[in-house]
């Protein structure tokens, strides 16, 4: 069997896209599979933020929020069209589950971990300009600070990805819906559909990057090896037709504590995220109207002039490891599953919009020993990315 590609990845979102990227950049011949659309499923439904992960601190995941953190600056500067600085706001109220030095100490030691940079600074917000905090609730307030994150168009930022790894000579292939492979002596055998009819392709190694259907893909690799121990997990996301506030809004939902952003996004605003474990078909993943009041329901509670009325919701299944630990309490960092019965196979799940690039740096060492060595073409590091308007096209 003779090899056309070196890594043939199945799946456009995130993840897939980094990878297709920082493949190519190393000088591999690179093939992706979208089935739909890039950025289609997870990594559209996101909550469009690209930051440390404050709130990871509590689950001591030091080294994930430190890597991000890296990983902010770098693309605030790589890509300053689609990703932007913003405001983040923490109000602390008699009822808060956090007294006002326990979110200092949180942010002098998101702070540090961010090498004491403008970015990764903080301030309090001294009580005579609370009128101007687009009408936050009052009552009980006892300090408001203020840091900066960043924030994406996650579809946008994808497909500048992806754009990028197509000029660096991948292949996407879209529709391209993966459909079985198989392990032989000199790699991969990849069977797909495209416009109806059935194409194969032939690869050195094969990276299941299809976020949810993660392993409904894997089912399909011969010979079979154990799928991972994994568990989806939905999240949903209000927009309201409201003016947006002029920055993020961090708040504790007042009936479970549980983290929620209120945020711009696009002239409006946009809620989320909730967390519940999900064991249906990702695709007939919805909203439920359970968690629409519930996003609704903190709204009111935090911005009570707000309009109520809701643009659109949508929900999206990510990937995190099974265990016995809350949702909450689970690591956040990228999954990475091979096997010594199937060599040249990775599965990629999971992790941080925020980590895509050194996640798919991550996915290259894994496969490099069964990889032919190539010639760099270039750094993801140093590569700029731009917006790519209406760009969802093979290459």
């Amino acid at each position: 069997m003779s090899d056309a590609f070196d890594i043939c990845i199945v799946g456009g979102g995130i993840q897939g896209c980094g990878l297709a990227q920082a493949a190519a950049a190393a000088g591999y011949r690179v093939a992706l599979l979208e089935k739909d659309a890039l950025a289609s499923a997870t990594s559209s439904r996101s909550s469009k933020l690209i930051h440390g992960g404050l709130r990871y601190l509590e689950s001591a995941q030091f080294g994930l929020v430190a890597k991000s953190l890296r990983e902010r600056d770098l693309l605030l500067s790589l890509a300053p069209e689609l990703v932007r600085r913003i405001p983040f706001y923490i109000p602390v109220y008699k009822q808060s589950s956090r007294r006002p030095w326990q979110v200092r100490t949180g942010l002098s030691l998101y702070a540090l971990l961010g090498r004491l940079k403008a970015t990764a600074c903080f301030h309090h917000i001294p009580q005579g300009r609370w009128d101007h905090l687009y009408g936050l609730k009052q009552n009980d307030l006892q300090a408001v600070y203020q840091y900066w994150d960043a924030q994406t168009d996650d579809v946008k930022l994808t497909r500048a990805v992806m754009h990028s790894a197509c000029e660096l000579g991948a292949q996407l292939i879209i529709p391209g819906t993966f459909q079985q492979a198989r392990r032989s002596e000199h790699g991969f055998e990849i069977i797909y559909r495209q416009n109806g009819s059935e194409e194969t392709l032939l690869s050195k190694t094969l990276v299941n990057a299809a976020g949810p259907w993660v392993n409904e893909v894997q089912a399909s690799v011969a010979p079979g090896v154990p799928a991972p121990a994994i568990e989806l997990v939905a999240g949903t996301h209000i927009i309201l037709k409201q003016a947006a506030p002029g920055g993020v809004f961090y708040v504790e939902s007042p009936s479970d504590r549980r983290a929620v952003f209120i945020m711009p996004w696009y002239g409006q605003t946009l809620v989320g995220t909730t967390e519940r474990a999900y064991q249906g078909d990702p695709a007939q993943l919805e909203a439920s109207e359970h968690e629409i009041e519930y996003l609704l329901a903190i709204v009111r509670y935090y911005f009570p002039r707000y309009s109520q009325e809701v643009e659109r919701a949508f929900a999206g299944a990510r990937v995190l490891p099974y265990s016995a630990q809350s949702l909450f309490d689970r690591s956040r960092e990228t999954l990475f599953f091979t096997h010594p019965q199937l060599p040249g196979y990775l599965s990629l799940m999971g992790g941080k919009l925020t980590g895509y690039r050194v996640a798919a740096l991550q996915a290259l060492d894994y496969l490099r020993g069964t990889l032919p060595s190539r010639a760099p073409r270039a750094d993801t590091a140093t590569i700029k990315l731009y917006p790519v308007e209406h760009w969802d096209v093979g290459c």
